[in-house]
Formats: C-alpha cells, structure tokens, sequence
C-alpha cells in the first residue's frame, strides 16, 4: 500500500515541480525577453524623460494646479501610483455627488459655464493621464490667459494632442495631460 502511494505521489510532485519552472519561471521569462526585444518603451513603462530626466509617464496622471497648465481629472489616489485605486462610490452615493457638486461648484466659480465630465469624475484607477478633448478645450482660455498666449494659439495645441480611438473603434477621442502640457512649454519656450 505504501509503495503504491509513494509510486502515485511520485508523478504528482514531478509535474508541480515542471509545471512551477514552466509557468513560473521559463514562461514569464520568455514574455519579458520578447516584450523588451519587441516593445522596450512600453515595458519600461512608457517613461516620459525631458533633458534625461524621467518626469512622468504616458500610462500615468499627475497633479498640475498652476493656472497656465492643463489639469488631469480629479484622482481617487492623490496621483499616487503605489495607492492606485478608484473611490469605491457608487453612482447612487450622496459623498460622491456631494464631491462632484463641490468640484463642479468650484469650477463655475473660476468661470466655467459648463463643466464636462471628465473635469470633475475620477477614473477606476485614480490615475487615468487623459481628459477628453471638451475638457482641454473649456481650460484653454485660462492656460492662454496664465501664459499670455493668444487662445487660438493653445486652442491649436489642444486639437494636435488629440488622440483617436485605437482602430478607430476602440474607445473616445483624448487628450494625454502631460504630454500636452509639454507641447505648451515647448510652444512657449520653456524646451521640450
């Protein structure tokens, strides 16, 4: 009986012990190794570098409150990559209608008459980097303003960064914030 067992245990502890190296191992292996040799900047994490310096990343949102810049939308995570996650609420949650109604509030303050959804509703992540091109577009006059500009000038800007969905179906017109905020230092001078 107990050679029996040991003869059938013997297999089992075999193909774990494969199966552990292939898929654990040789596998995630071989898709790093094909991801660098195929796609290096999208594996290293579509890192954005100005003058050599890593200063942010196409997959990733962050704060900008200066007046001549464009803002991303608000983010559950404070636009911290290591606390990545959505609110949690619910489209029926008075918090989040009430934080939407003070955004939105805050923004009609500062001059908007309208106020598109993407300035005031947070992404699933926290971290989504684009904004549709409405809400660039609605920020252009105060980036002009900010940045003594003409407002067709940043308007132009604006419809440049415009990227379409993927195939032409898969997803909305957007915006990337930072790299837009980029192309504005650029036209501004302030480099590239």
């Amino acid at each position: 009986m107990l050679k029996t067992f040991a003869s059938a245990l013997r297999p089992a502890v075999m193909m774990t012990a494969g199966f552990a190296l292939l898929l654990g191992g040789a596998y995630p292996l071989a898709i790093t190794a094909a991801a660098q040799a195929l796609f290096p900047r999208q594996a290293n994490g579509s890192l954005i570098r100005r003058h050599g310096q890593v200063i942010g990343s196409d997959l990733l949102a962050q704060s900008f409150a200066a007046p001549g810049y464009f803002h991303p939308r608000p983010s559950a995570a404070n636009y911290d990559a290591g606390a990545s996650a959505g609110s949690n609420l619910g489209p029926a949650s008075t918090a989040l209608a009430q934080r939407i109604a003070k955004d939105t509030a805050a923004l009609r303050a500062q001059g908007y008459s309208h106020v598109p959804p993407a300035m005031v509703t947070t992404s699933a992540s926290g971290l989504d980097p684009h904004i549709s091109p409405e809400a660039a577009l609605l920020q252009a006059p105060r980036v002009a303003q900010a940045r003594h500009m003409p407002v067709a000038r940043v308007e132009a800007l604006v419809r440049a960064a415009i990227e379409t969905p993927l195939a032409g179906a898969l997803g909305e017109n957007r915006v990337n914030v930072l790299r837009l905020n980029l192309a504005l230092d650029a036209a501004a001078g302030q480099g590239a």
